[in-house]
């Protein structure tokens, strides 16, 4: 599964930088973040719960950071596992450019789940995805204080 944002906030490059990097903002903005914490420099510990719609597993797992250009991109790798529902695991790239109204910012992800999981349905399983990044996104906007908008994927309009 694939999936895409625009997001223009209504800041300044190196403030949105820094609550991407904040794990107290990312924990606001993830829905159902029961814990997040680094555990290197790289690496965070995450315990969520997730809303399936017929089913709320509860996912503990490990994100990490790669190819860090501070304050430009990065890419987040997460892995977690939901207890009988299996593994869930997934990569986005996030980059973040100057705008003459605060910052863009420009998300490319993918992810899979294992049988166990896609046996939910793959439209439940991306519906429920994309709702998930997409509130992601707003609550991460509120988490710190800033405006969004929500641009079209593809043309960033």
């Amino acid at each position: 599964m694939q999936f895409q944002g625009r997001y223009l906030f209504l800041a300044g490059r190196a403030r949105v930088w820094a609550a991407l990097n904040d794990t107290a903002v990312l924990a606001q903005a993830i829905p159902g973040c029961q814990s997040l914490d680094w555990s290197s420099e790289t690496t965070l510990d995450l315990v969520l719960k997730v809303d399936l719609g017929i089913a709320h597993p509860t996912f503990s797992g490990e994100l990490s950071l790669t190819d860090v250009d501070p304050a430009v991109e990065y890419v987040l790798h997460g892995k977690g596992k939901g207890g009988i529902l299996g593994l869930a695991e997934g990569a986005a790239r996030i980059s973040l450019q100057d705008h003459e109204r605060g910052t863009l910012m420009h998300m490319q992800a993918e992810g899979k789940a294992s049988s166990a999981l896609m046996s939910l349905g793959a439209s439940l399983i991306g519906s429920a995805a994309q709702k998930v990044i997409d509130r992601f996104f707003e609550r991460f906007a509120e988490a710190m204080d800033a405006q969004i908008e929500v641009l079209d994927p593809e043309t960033g309009q």
